[in-house]
């Protein structure tokens, strides 16, 4: 893919969105889809941030070259054209990150890529609003992913050994405020897991833990028969549970593209659930 050209300073007033333009970069050649959507973010946050100071207006016009470059570049890939598939290539892409840095932090394997992958999951959490508002799922993940980034960077830091797994996350801590602490210090260029610690969704333990739930059949083996749901009798569906039920078969879909087959069941079990008890 063609380098894109590089963007001005960063100004002072968008600096809550830097971190979201870094993790564009990283993936510039990993996955141009996500970096388009990052890019397309931090425009519309620096929109509704400062769009008249002239700094900002400078910034965000070279952003916007760089999103027209990318879109004419990426062409008639589905996920730039529909947004379904977009929003949903972005929702597995941020769940394997998570389940990638959770299954690390479960078997005690603290170090720098699974810290990395835990905030850059959260981070592209944020850049899912580009689609609507986040599922109480999604939100859930954001801020358990952060407060992990920055509660193991921090004793890694301080020379302590972090409590694997679930610690229990104070509900009134800010871990917005942390974001600089949770990001601080990482590689700035992505590395790929190491042969010994490659995320396998297989591999992570079922189970639920403080106030996060891990989707139904994203720790499930590929060959793991779905739970089939009966029907509890005269199901009226509306035309919002059928809109609902089309959109995670066409997740499921486009998860199966990308050969992501548990995020493609979980998919499917959801449309199944709510088509034959009402209910999701």
């Amino acid at each position: 893919m063609a380098a894109l050209a590089p963007l001005p300073l960063l100004p002072a007033q968008f600096k809550s969105i830097q971190h979201h333009l870094r993790t564009a970069q990283e993936h510039d050649k990993r996955d141009p889809v996500v970096a388009y959507y990052c890019r397309l973010y931090a425009m519309q946050t620096g929109m509704k941030i400062d769009s008249k100071t002239p700094e900002c207006r400078k910034f965000l016009s070279k952003l916007m070259d760089q999103l027209e470059a990318l879109k004419k570049q990426l062409g008639d890939n589905e996920a730039i054209t529909q947004e379904i598939v977009g929003c949903a290539h972005l929702e597995n892409y941020a769940l394997k990150m998570f389940l990638y840095a959770d299954n690390e932090d479960r078997a005690g394997r603290f170090h720098k890529n699974m810290i990395k992958s835990f905030y850059t999951a959260s981070l592209l959490i944020d850049v899912i609003t580009v689609f609507g508002e986040l599922t109480d799922e999604n939100v859930k993940h954001r801020k358990y992913a952060r407060w992990k980034a920055t509660y193991i960077h921090n004793c890694l830091k301080n020379g302590e050994t972090p409590q694997a797994g679930p610690v229990g996350i104070e509900e009134d801590n800010d871990v917005e405020e942390n974001e600089d602490a949770g990001a601080a210090s990482l590689p700035t260029q992505p590395t790929q897991p190491s042969s010994s610690s490659t995320y396998d969704p297989s591999n992570v333990p079922s189970g639920n833990y403080t106030g996060i739930q891990i989707p139904p059949g994203a720790h499930a083996p590929a060959n793991t028969p779905a739970e089939v749901p009966h029907s509890t009798g005269d199901i009226r569906l509306t035309p919002e549970d059928f809109a609902r039920a089309q959109k995670y078969c066409k997740y499921a879909g486009s998860a199966l593209q990308y050969e992501d087959v548990s995020t493609a069941v979980q998919n499917l079990q959801k449309a199944l659930k709510l088509l034959t008890t009402g209910r999701e």
